[in-house]
Formats: structure tokens, sequence, C-alpha cells
């Protein structure tokens, strides 16, 4: 069983950057696909993004297309979420998460394996 943990959550200015790591152990890490999602006050957790096992395979939910980028490091054990030109609407506990093998979906009732969270708030 894979344990996630993720980190690099802060404040930050609308139009700034930040990067989120998720640290995994536990498990056989590059047989793994990897997805971020987050949860904004009062809102349900959604979708942002997930990357394939191998890394050659992301996709994006429509709010952080081209802004948001997913990565992956398998000599690290850790994936990585950069996020540039944030927004307020940004804001949000941003959760990284893990399933076995290839899962080509943002539907978070297929991965398994949930971090605690990291907060990201975003200032005007």
């Amino acid at each position: 069983q894979v344990q996630l943990v993720e980190s690099g959550g802060g404040l930050v200015q609308a139009g700034g950057s930040l990067r989120l790591s998720c640290a995994a152990s536990g498990g056989t890490f590059d047989s793994y696909t990897m997805g971020w999602f987050r949860q904004a006050p009062g809102k349900g957790r959604v979708f942002v993004g997930y990357i394939s096992w191998t890394g050659s395979s992301t996709n994006y939910a429509d709010s952080v297309k081209g802004r948001f980028t997913i990565s992956r490091d398998n000599a690290k054990n850790t994936v990585y979420l950069q996020m540039n030109s944030l927004k307020l609407e940004d804001t949000a506990v941003y959760y990284c998460a893990a399933t076995r093998g290839p899962y080509y979906s943002g539907n978070q009732d297929g991965y398994p394996y949930w971090g605690q969270g990291t907060q990201v708030t975003v200032s005007s």
C-alpha cells in the first residue's frame, strides 16, 4: 500500500507560481498513475490532472489547462504540480492520489490512495 505526502503549499499572490510535491512510499511508484485534485472552501473535491505511470501521458481539467503542469520523477518517488499564473479561484486544498496501473481518467473513485492535502491560498 502506498503512502502519499504533499508539500509546497502556501500563500501566493495572484499571477504568481507554486510547485507542489507529492512524495510516495510503500509501493512501486513507477507502476502507479498519479492524480491531483483540489477542494475549494465549501465545495466538493474536483479533478485537476493526472500523469500516467510512465510519465508519457498527462491530462488536465479545462480550468487549469495551459497554466498547470504535472511531472514525475520515478527515481525520487515524487510527482509534482507546477502551478503558474495563479488565480484567486485556485485557492483550495490540493490532494495527490494514486492508483495502480494505467488509469486514464479523472474520476476520483478510481484512486484508492490519497495524501492528506496541502493548502494553497491565492491572494489579490
